[in-house]
């Protein structure tokens, strides 16, 4: 594939997305939901990105980095499933569009890893741990902001737009870093 600018790589998603074949997978946003400011305005921004291609942003569905996420696909006219673990809604973060409330408790995490197309892990903690670790078991590119996770396969970045660039690239089926 020829090298192409994030936009243009945001653009080709969102017209195949308006095609007549969407990618129908979700794409995860992983993290804490003690954050730092930091890790939620890249969760923002990120969950922004994610919902300007025209993708589904998949996250465990409360607060921290998996509310700011939520809040960017909102804010850009999007989509954001939160996959709570309780077995009510209430937990769940104001801007989570569809909230699944499975009563399955931290296992929602696998059906997170699971789910999604690849997932992108903002900050760390046990959890968020736990969903790399299956997300890397189960062969999906997981990329790391923020202070993610140093685990082997991780593609850790620096940036919102490269974690944007590689969510795109997988989206379109062409090389990742990983």
């Amino acid at each position: 594939m020829p090298t192409r600018t994030l936009p243009e790589l945001i653009a080709e998603v969102a017209k195949r997305q308006r095609g007549g074949h969407p990618l129908r997978m979700p794409v995860g946003v992983i993290g804490p939901r003690q954050a730092t400011p930091a890790q939620v305005d890249a969760a923002r921004a990120v969950g922004r990105g994610i919902a300007e291609m025209g993708l589904v942003l998949l996250c465990g569905g409360r607060g921290g980095v998996m509310e700011g996420a939520c809040q960017g696909a909102a804010e850009a006219g999007g989509i954001a499933i939160g996959v709570l673990p309780d077995a009510e809604a209430g937990p769940a973060n104001p801007y989570a569009t569809v909230v699944l409330a499975t009563g399955i408790g931290e296992a929602r995490n696998a059906v997170i890893a699971r789910a999604a197309l690849c997932l992108v892990a903002i900050g760390d903690n046990f959890g968020t741990l736990s969903e790399v670790a299956l997300g890397r078991q189960f062969g999906k590119l997981v990329i790391g902001l923020e202070g993610a996770a140093q685990v082997e396969g991780v593609v850790q970045l620096d940036s919102c737009a490269a974690a944007l660039e590689q969510v795109a690239r997988c989206a379109l089926g062409a090389p990742t870093g990983h």
